[in-house]
């Protein structure tokens, strides 16, 4: 399940996508349009800014932007930011321990496939292609 904080990154990216790429928008306007308050819209931007999604500049003027045009971000790169893993069960997770079973899991190949279907959905989709729908 995909948290409040990885549906709201996704907004605030198509926001911001939405607007003028040279020009700096104010938390405030983002926190306006996406009706997501102010404080938590902070933690949603810092994780993002973190990773080099956006660049946040401070003071009169200041505000958020892309760092990468709409069409070099993916929906999947922009949930992991917020999630951590789009794995659909622990075992396939990045570093997750070997898990006992893996040798004689019935379902194991039934999760293989679901997290690549998972996994090809997510990152076949640019923020250009949420951000300008058809």
């Amino acid at each position: 399940m995909i948290s409040t904080k990885g549906r709201y990154a996704l907004r605030v990216m198509i926001d911001l996508a939405e607007q003028e790429p040279d020009k700096f928008i104010p938390l405030e306007e983002i926190a306006t349009r996406q009706n997501i308050s102010k404080k938590y819209l902070e933690i949603v931007l810092k994780s993002l800014v973190q990773k080099n999604f956006l660049k946040g500049l401070r003071g009169k003027g200041g505000g958020y932007k892309l760092t990468r045009k709409p069409e070099e971000y993916t929906a999947g790169e922009i949930l992991e930011v917020t999630e951590g893993t789009l794995a659909v069960v622990s075992c396939l997770q990045a570093n997750s321990a070997p898990c006992e079973r893996k040798n004689f899991c019935k379902t194991l190949p039934m999760w293989k496939n679901f997290n690549q279907l998972t996994h090809d959905f997510f990152f076949g989709i640019t923020l250009k292609d949420l951000a300008t729908p058809d």
